[in-house]
């Protein structure tokens, strides 16, 4: 399961990168939101997955390990809401872009074929 994880992580993560390299304006978008899920991903695995445990130790005595951590849960829902307002973000400053320049390249300039 872990090497499963770890290759969906990394597929996730490389496809990012590839995207972010593409000269067009969505591709970046959307090559960001890749990366975002990526780490997001990454950050709850490193929790330890848990399936029907509570995830706040109720009495001082019992032992921690039995627990899930709230910590990375928390976490990945920032991430998620930081994420989506920086998307919004992106979106309209290339949307302002592409009014501005009339074209959805980075550069500003038709890629030579």
């Amino acid at each position: 399961m872990e090497l499963v994880l770890a290759l969906a992580i990394g597929i996730l993560f490389g496809a990012g990168i590839w995207l972010i390299l593409r000269p067009r304006s969505f591709q970046l978008i959307i090559g960001l939101m890749l990366m975002s899920y990526a780490v997001n991903l990454f950050i709850f695995a490193m929790g330890r997955l848990w399936v029907n445990q509570p995830p706040i130790t109720p009495q001082p005595g019992i032992d921690p390990s039995q627990f899930a951590d709230p910590l990375p849960q928390s976490l990945v829902l920032t991430a998620i809401v930081i994420g989506f307002a920086t998307t919004a973000l992106y979106l309209v400053m290339m949307m302002g872009a592409r009014g501005l320049s009339g074209s959805d390249h980075v550069d500003g300039e038709e890629p030579r074929a």
